[in-house]
């Protein structure tokens, strides 16, 4: 396990987002966004933990297992990135097979939009996919030079912790320069 869950996440977010992140510099600690998410996390099913177990494998961290059923559940705060979400999960649930916990469905959860998606088991082309994307991580992570800002994504870019960072110096839509 050379990465953990965020390295699959914020490769299909930002590849930018991934080579600061990989290269240390971690911005989610001083994230209002990231404060929220945990705040979620934390309150939205109280008695869960309880039930089910938070659950750390090497580099990875689960927000809920079920054990019994064989059940990872991840608390997201919106399903604006759900692709991402989905491959996190994927990669936790290839995790747990490489450890021999076979079967390993998923349930990405979303409380404040009082919505779930199941995730069956890994199948042979996720397993695939997966792989591809541990090369295309090694690729970003390994490259010299930091990604640039990908282009037309200004608005996506708004809520992410990375965000003053990579657009120090531009106006905003106020006329003002954004500034750290």
């Amino acid at each position: 396990m050379k990465y953990g869950g965020k390295y699959y996440n914020y490769l299909l977010v930002c590849p930018r987002k991934l080579w600061l992140y990989a290269g240390g510099l971690g911005m989610e600690h001083a994230s209002e966004r990231v404060a929220e998410g945990t705040l979620l996390h934390e309150t939205s099913y109280p008695s869960r933990s309880i039930r089910y177990e938070e659950l750390e494998v090497g580099s990875v961290k689960i927000d809920f297992y079920d054990a019994r059923e064989r059940v990872i559940h991840e608390v997201k705060m919106s399903d604006r990135m759900e692709e991402a979400h989905v491959w996190q999960v994927r990669y936790y649930q290839s995790v747990l097979e490489r450890i021999g916990v076979e079967g390993v469905t998923a349930v990405l959860e979303y409380p404040a939009l009082r919505h779930t998606e199941r995730l069956g088991a890994l199948t042979d082309e996720d397993r695939g996919k997966l792989e591809a994307m541990e090369k295309e991580i090694d690729r970003i992570v390994q490259a010299d030079v930091c990604p640039a800002v990908p282009a037309g994504r200004k608005g996506i870019c708004r809520k992410c912790s990375y965000f003053d960072f990579c657009f120090v110096g531009e106006m905003s839509d106020d006329g003002r320069e954004h500034e750290l």
